[in-house]
């Protein structure tokens, strides 16, 4: 008998950080996810140092892990914080563009979020940062399956409210900083402004590192969501980075940045669960380019609100020691809708099957036993038109955008781009046969629809699908 007892404690000891799937361990999660940081940026995709400020704690996990050369999101923050939520296009769920008030915003509760599915496979689940997916009770991450959350509702644009002429907290509220756990209404902690703006990210960081050695301290599997406010507009560093590179305030962010990113490796090390934890660092769409916030997104033309490169493509780095191949480098296509049904089946998590899913597993080819991502191409939005197709190596624009501030203008015939020979996309290409897959990408789509329509942006909850027979 105190053999048997021994055993089991010797077993506990040398497992109860690392949760079990079956006789395999299920790894730990952290998505650190930037605001508007463009392809060009950090130091493992030409920026860094030719930015103003190195990015030595990011550019590890190009190094520790796999860098993806062309991994795409939506070209909005809430249609890209979306699709990452639900596995799903935004425009199936009613989040295809930033919402501005009058309307129930964000996602209803019928949708499956990634905090609900890796909650329900075991993982405790925490989320801090922007959310941007809801800002009222209902909505809110500690609704939508996550157990704590701290951060703001909305965006970070409006830090400036409350220093602009006119402005009134009886005309407009300010936005809140909030803070909630599941089963608990939200609470408001104070207005986000300006001065709270240049302070939320290391208390982002430390909340969430907090979280990560508390739950690996515990034994229990955790994921957790950090999603940093930087380099959001307005671009201004923490009071401690401010000036600390003498490159301006663009510098200073890096700078802060690659800290706080460096904190949360450091709380995954410190906490013994390195080997057994996935780090994601990745950005929602492209870069920032309002003035004087002006970001980069490297090779590539365009930016956030654009279907251009520039627009879509976007930094991303995954570390999993031992697991996926250190130092590998990829072109293959990958979206951010893609991550829902990829961390799904490394956390064991299941997708749900009442509904369309545009999520593809690329645990294969993450992992390295595929040299080929299992996406060839997928549709671009920007808002609810649709605005352009990516297949392979070509882009088929149906309408021509440069900035959000363009009005968009249809092409009269769709304009083709190989970005092989073409990354800027300035010069169209003849290949008309390119129109047949890129048509099939558009077709299947539509047929989907037929049978599940789209939720209209605004729709209150509850929600019930009207499923087409």
């Amino acid at each position: 008998m105190k053999s048997h007892v021994w055993t089991c404690f010797f077993i506990l000891c040398c497992f109860g950080r690392s949760c079990l799937l079956g006789q395999e361990s299920k790894p730990n999660i952290v998505v650190v996810l930037a605001d508007n940081l463009g392809y060009g940026e950090v130091g493992a995709y030409g920026g860094g140092i030719t930015r103003g400020a190195s990015t030595p704690r990011i550019d590890s996990l190009a190094r520790d892990g796999m860098r993806f050369l062309n991994f795409n999101m939506e070209t909005q923050c809430t249609p890209s914080r979306s699709s990452l939520m639900t596995g799903r296009w935004a425009i199936r769920s009613g989040t295809h563009s930033v919402p501005f008030g009058g309307v129930a915003d964000g996602l209803t509760q019928w949708e499956v979020t990634i905090g609900e599915a890796m909650s329900s496979a075991g993982y405790a689940t925490g989320y801090y940062g922007k959310w941007h997916l809801g800002s009222h009770d209902g909505r809110l991450p500690n609704d939508q399956g996550f157990e704590e959350w701290f951060g703001i509702p909305r965006t970070t644009d409006e830090s400036l409210w409350p220093t602009s002429p006119g402005w009134s907290e009886e005309i407009m509220p300010a936005e809140r900083i909030m803070e909630g756990r599941k089963g608990e209404k939200s609470q408001s902690l104070e207005i986000y402004d300006r001065q709270q703006r240049r302070l939320i990210d290391a208390e982002i960081t430390r909340r969430a590192a907090s979280f990560v050695q508390s739950q690996a301290k515990s034994g229990k599997c955790f994921f957790a969501y950090v999603s940093l406010t930087q380099p959001h507009l307005p671009t201004e560093p923490h009071p401690e980075f401010q000036g600390k590179t003498k490159n301006g305030d663009w510098a200073d962010m890096l700078a802060e940045m690659d800290s706080n990113v460096g904190a949360l490796l450091d709380a995954i090390d410190q906490s013994g669960v390195r080997d057994n934890t996935i780090v994601i660092f990745t950005s929602d769409n492209g870069p920032e380019f309002i003035r004087p916030w002006d970001g980069w997104a490297g090779p590539w033309r365009g930016q956030y609100f654009t279907a251009l490169e520039g627009g879509i493509r976007v930094p991303f780095m995954i570390r999993w020691p031992g697991k996926i191949e250190a130092g590998r480098i990829s072109n293959e296509i990958v979206h951010g809708v893609d991550l829902y049904a990829t961390l799904a089946r490394f956390s064991g998590a299941k997708v749900p099957t009442d509904r369309p899913i545009d999520s593809i597993d690329q645990s294969e080819f993450f992992l390295g036993k595929s040299e080929k991502s299992m996406r060839e191409g997928f549709p671009i939005w920007c808002a609810d038109r649709l605005m352009a197709v990516k297949w392979r190596n070509w882009k088929l624009h149906f309408y021509r955008q440069d900035t959000m501030f363009d009005p968009p203008v249809k092409n009269p015939v769709p304009t083709i781009f190989n970005l092989y020979t073409d990354p800027r996309e300035e010069k169209p290409t003849p290949d008309s046969w390119v129109v047949g897959p890129v048509l099939k990408i558009v077709s299947d789509f539509e047929k989907s629809v037929q049978h599940y329509p789209l939720i209209p942006m605004g729709t209150p909850d509850p929600f019930r699908p009207d499923i087409a027979p």
